[in-house]
């Protein structure tokens, strides 16, 4: 959906744009998360709105992240025709202990990425610490932001080289969470 200069949500397979949050991406995950919800019942312990889209006041590529925690990752098999013929694309173990959904608009502009992961695994704890200490620490959510410009600028047509580009600055972060939620819960 364009408005004015901006997509609300949506992003072609493989491009890198960053664009100023957007309040409809709140909206959006929330409806996300309702579909989901009522698609996979009970299986999904529960369903986060995560990534860049997730940290409120930075610049992200107009693509939702969802994560949804289940039981065990192989509960969601027998629901992957279900969330296919509702939009939701599967595309398998893309990354070790995790599967990946994915919902596109048209012309292959992709809106969603759902993770599905065990619930309180290490996966989800990141997603979860990641999003919820940029968001308590708007400085380190600047540093970070900072960090995606200059690699989306270096690399606006390959997202693989923009994502390994970035996993130095999310393991440090994610390091930083892991401490800060820990001190946070004592």
């Amino acid at each position: 959906m364009e408005t004015g200069n901006f997509i609300m949500t949506g992003l072609k397979r493989g491009n890198v744009r960053l664009i100023p949050h957007q309040r409809e991406w709140e909206e959006t995950a929330r409806e996300t998360i309702s579909i989901l919800k009522d698609l996979l019942g009970r299986e999904a312990i529960d369903i986060q709105h995560v990534g860049s889209t997730a940290i409120r006041e930075i610049k992200a590529k107009p693509i939702i992240d969802i994560v949804v925690g289940v039981h065990e990752l192989e509960d969601i098999l027998p629901y992957i025709e279900i969330l296919e013929y509702h939009g939701f694309l599967f595309r398998g173990e893309v990354v070790q202990g995790q599967y990946l959904f994915i919902r596109e608009a048209h012309d292959d502009i992709r809106t969603h990425h759902i993770h599905i992961t065990v619930w309180a695994s290490s996966a989800w704890n990141n997603y979860i610490n990641f999003r919820d200490y940029l968001n308590f620490h708007p400085q380190k959510a600047k540093e970070y932001e900072k960090y995606k410009e200059e690699l989306a600028l270096s690399f606006p047509d390959d997202r693989k080289s923009y994502t390994s580009g970035k996993e130095e600055i999310i393991q440090r972060l994610l390091e930083e969470a892991r401490i800060w939620r820990k001190q946070e819960r004592q």
